[in-house]
């Protein structure tokens, strides 16, 4: 039997690097699953390349917009009968400035996606989800440590390890699963453009210094983290929750 075989899963950010590859291992695994993202036309195209099928299906909507995202709680669970993976992945890096120089607008927005984005999209899917599920939050190893110059990032994903605990204790006596994923830099578009911010110009040149900080080397795969987060999706994770699930190639021991 395969390990999502007959569950559903909710995943925001699907269009990304990670949520586009953590579908395409869900699918694998059997699951049915119902993409959210921003862009409608990048929907369309992650499900093209996808494959397409009757087991996948997309909604664009704002995470920051309470309509938006009982929307699309809603039309998952009618489209596919029940909910029981959500994978709380939608994100934004913000740009790389210190404090006194950081744009409020800015700092706003990222809370805004990465905080309220979270907050909101448990608040509408965990009623729909069934019992014994399980949820994942992507926070990051900025969720753990400090690092100058990305303070509203830094701050957004910290809540999100405070937004997981609280509900781990919530969902517990309906034996969901809640649980975070702390990648430490990941190989995609996200990190391009903090390597831009951080060395203008040179952001090649940023990415060998970032990666001699990990002790392994080298900056996270997207399947790598995915690998994680079907593994906490599955029923071999059952017994996991209220947990930060590092995964950094040693950053965070440092």
């Amino acid at each position: 039997m395969k390990r999502l075989e007959n569950k559903v899963a909710v995943i925001t950010g699907g269009a990304g690097s990670i949520g586009k590859i953590t579908a395409q291992l869900f699918l694998n695994e059997g699951a049915k699953v119902f993409l959210v993202d921003i862009s409608e036309d990048a929907l369309k195209k992650t499900a093209d390349e996808l494959g397409g099928g009757k087991n996948l299906a997309y909604a664009a909507a704002d995470v920051t917009k309470s309509a938006d995202v009982e929307r699309y709680a809603a039309e998952a669970e009618k489209k596919f009968g029940k909910i029981d993976v959500f994978f709380n992945n939608a994100g934004i890096e913000g740009v790389v400035k210190p404090i006194t120089d950081y744009p409020e607008d800015v700092f706003d927005k990222v809370i805004a996606v990465n905080v309220k984005g979270a907050w909101l999209g448990i608040k509408y899917v965990l009623p729909r989800m069934k019992d014994g599920g399980s949820i994942i939050n992507t926070s990051s190893v900025a969720g753990i440590n400090g690092s100058p110059d990305v303070s509203a990032y830094i701050t957004s994903k910290h809540a999100v390890v405070g937004i997981m605990r609280a509900i781990a204790v919530e969902a517990a006596p309906r034996r969901i699963r809640v649980n975070s994923v702390h990648p430490s830099p990941v190989d995609n578009r996200m990190m391009r453009s903090l390597e831009e911010g951080f060395a203008p110009g040179h952001g090649e040149e940023a990415k060998k210094n970032l990666e001699k900080t990990i002790p392994l080397g080298r900056y996270a795969q997207p399947k790598e983290i995915a690998e994680l987060v079907l593994f906490l999706a599955s029923d071999e994770s059952k017994f996991i929750t209220g947990t930060t699930q590092v995964i950094d190639g040693g950053l965070s021991v440092l």
